[in-house]
């Protein structure tokens, strides 16, 4: 199983290949489509995220970023965002990456764990964070437009840590 460990600069263009190819479908992440490297890599190591990779032996099957989901009184709740490499589906990344944010955010001080926006659509990810001990705690009509499916529902997950 690959180890799970802080990224480094030297996973820039790792990292890149896997948000790539999910920004360009546009089917998961209520990101633009069209964004460039930089700015990819920006979001996803902005201010205030911890970035993790899933490396296996040598190569980076998966990255996520883990962060305060609110300022202030809401502080207490984590938000992640995963992608795993498309040569490393299938493989139990996810899941490996969802349950080190897990532990990780726990030993912060987290008290929940929470995600603002899973596409509904995204059937793999809903079914996955489900087993995790995630709950749909609501459910936002028609928030993401699907390339290939038109409007969908997006879903707030959340679950206690």
């Amino acid at each position: 199983m690959p180890t799970i460990r802080p990224a480094t600069q030297a996973d820039l263009d790792s990292i890149w290949s896997i948000l790539e190819p999910v920004l360009r479908a546009g089917e998961t992440y209520a990101l633009p489509r069209d964004w460039s490297r930089d700015q990819a890599i920006a979001y996803w190591f902005a201010d205030g995220n911890e970035v993790f990779v899933s490396d296996d032996a040598g190569d980076v099957a998966g990255c996520y970023y883990l962060h305060a989901n609110q300022r202030g009184g809401g502080a207490h709740v984590a938000n992640c965002g995963y992608v795993t490499s498309a040569a490393f589906t299938g493989r139990g990344i996810a899941t490996a990456m969802c349950e080190d944010s897990l532990r990780r955010a726990a030993e912060l001080g987290f008290r929940a764990m929470q995600f603002n926006f899973v596409v509904s659509s995204n059937e793999r990810a809903v079914k996955l964070w489900q087993r995790l001990g995630f709950a749909i705690v609501g459910t936002i009509p028609e928030a993401f437009q699907h390339p290939r499916l038109g409007f969908v529902d997006a879903y707030v997950m959340h679950r206690m840590l």
